[in-house]
């Protein structure tokens, strides 16, 4: 059995990630500092740490007392508005904090990294499908730190021995099946998590950022994953990194793009009621269009998705705000 350590496990896609790996039998252990994070959302079959990443002398003792085969880097800050509002809050922790974090990794003899990057690093694409070869240009602060740690990965593995898989995530929604894990978040910016809280009653509207895009409809085009198929490109990506060490970056899409406007459309059928939505201006640091080539993964890995159906990662998500409504 393999040992996994995992950062940010009490946030909604790590949570997801380790519920899997614990299905499938892994050992983990999960660092997460709660700053963001939900202790409800921790598996109760990991080993849970509560720590800052950025404490080397806590860090060093936990990697001396177990070794390691790999190390899933989730901790760090999310929300592109706030990072426009405080860059140096979220280069500090989605930089700074995580380089020290992986120089403690490296340092121990723990050389493999699998990195939760965002396809924010590409800005406005000027294909309508993303690949990885694609320029990068990170239009907000939350963007610029995840890419800086890319390079940061890319730039140390030239002259030591380690090996990494950085995953461009879309964007990612829905619940997982059985309840345990989905997203938890008092001032979410998440498109499919403020409609199912309008959905159940705990907001009032959404608004709709922006119709005066140069697509169909007018609303920002955006390539939706379901939480479960990107927990799999973890573990599938692991099991590649611990038999090939060949280091890679891969998107995390379906290569599917809906509009806002077509989500919330899409949320109405299945609810069979309206959602009451309002235009409001256009986010900053916002791209018109963001959709995924996911072509060299699945190709690569052989890798298929399982739940590539927006009624599905609607549905779930639905399910899972009921619950918390509940809860």
């Amino acid at each position: 059995m393999k040992n996994i350590l995992l950062t940010g496990g009490a946030g909604y896609i790590g949570s997801h990630v380790a519920n899997l790996l614990i299905d499938q039998g892994y050992d983990l252990t999960i660092i997460d500092s709660l700053i963001t994070g939900n202790k409800t959302l921790i598996n109760p079959k990991a080993k849970f740490i509560n720590c800052d990443i950025a404490d080397s002398k806590y860090i060093s003792e936990i990697l001396i007392n177990k070794k390691f085969d790999i190390v899933m880097h989730f901790a760090g800050l999310i929300r592109v508005d706030e990072s426009v509002k405080e860059p140096e809050k979220y280069n500090e922790f989605n930089f700074e904090k995580a380089k020290i974090f992986l120089d403690t990794c490296f340092k121990y003899g723990l050389k493999k990294v699998i990195f939760s990057s965002t396809a924010s690093v590409y800005g406005n694409p000027i294909h309508n499908n993303v690949s990885e070869s694609d320029e990068l240009n990170p239009l907000n602060p939350y963007a610029k730190t995840k890419l800086k740690l890319e390079n940061f990965l890319i730039n140390k593995s030239k002259y030591e021995k380690i090996s990494y898989i950085i995953l461009r995530y879309f964007n990612v929604a829905g619940a997982d099946e059985k309840l345990r894990s989905g997203l938890i978040s008092k001032n979410s910016t998440h498109l499919i998590k403020i409609a199912s809280e309008v959905a159940v009653g705990k907001r009032d509207e959404i608004i709709i950022n922006g119709d005066d895009y140069d697509t169909k409809d007018g609303t920002a085009i955006r390539d939706f994953i379901h939480v479960s198929d990107l927990a799999d490109i973890h573990l599938v990506s692991a099991k590649y990194l611990l038999d090939k060490n060949q280091s890679n970056i891969f998107n995390c899409g379906y290569g599917n793009g809906y509009s806002i406007k077509e989500v919330i459309d899409t949320y109405n059928k299945i609810l069979n009621k309206k959602i009451k939505s309002k235009i409001g201006p256009r986010r900053p640091g916002d791209s018109k269009m963001v959709v995924a080539d996911p072509t060299k993964f699945n190709k690569i890995l052989n890798w298929k998705p399982k739940f590539n159906k927006l009624d599905y990662i609607l549905k779930t998500a639905y399910e899972w705000e009921k619950k918390l409504k509940s809860s």
